[in-house]
């Protein structure tokens, strides 16, 4: 499955992901998942809302740069081994895997999210 990821780049300094998040919440965006890469002088915030079109627009019009992407969800047992023989997979067929993060876990079950430069290949190798 895709699932829609915004990425907004922040300044690293004090205040700026609590002015971010205000953005979100003043518009009645709920996030779903969040994921920071940082460096010392920025970050990257990965998101996913409920809702991407409005929270892009709200964090355009707060004055942040924002690029949204396309990921692979995949759903595994969440159980030791289960993504290491699914990524393996992907990784003899010769997909790179730019990123990878947890989205959620319930039911015995894990959604892991990656971004990949090839996203209708490894959709075809998951069927």
């Amino acid at each position: 499955m895709l699932v829609n990821q915004i990425a907004v780049f922040l300044e690293n300094r004090q205040g700026r992901l609590y002015t971010m998040l205000g953005a979100l919440s003043d518009a009645g965006v709920n996030v779903e998942s969040l994921n920071i890469a940082d460096t010392k002088d920025f970050g990257i915030v990965r998101i996913i809302t409920d809702d991407n079109a409005k929270a892009v627009a709200a964090l355009s019009a707060a004055g942040f740069t924002t690029a949204s992407t396309n990921l692979v969800g995949i759903e595994v047992d969440d159980v030791p081994g289960s993504l290491t023989s699914t990524l393996g997979m992907l990784n003899n067929e010769g997909v790179n895997l730019e990123y990878v993060y947890s989205y959620s876990r319930k039911g015995g079950k894990a959604l892991i999210l990656f971004k990949t430069d090839d996203v209708k290949r490894a959709e075809e190798l998951l069927k």
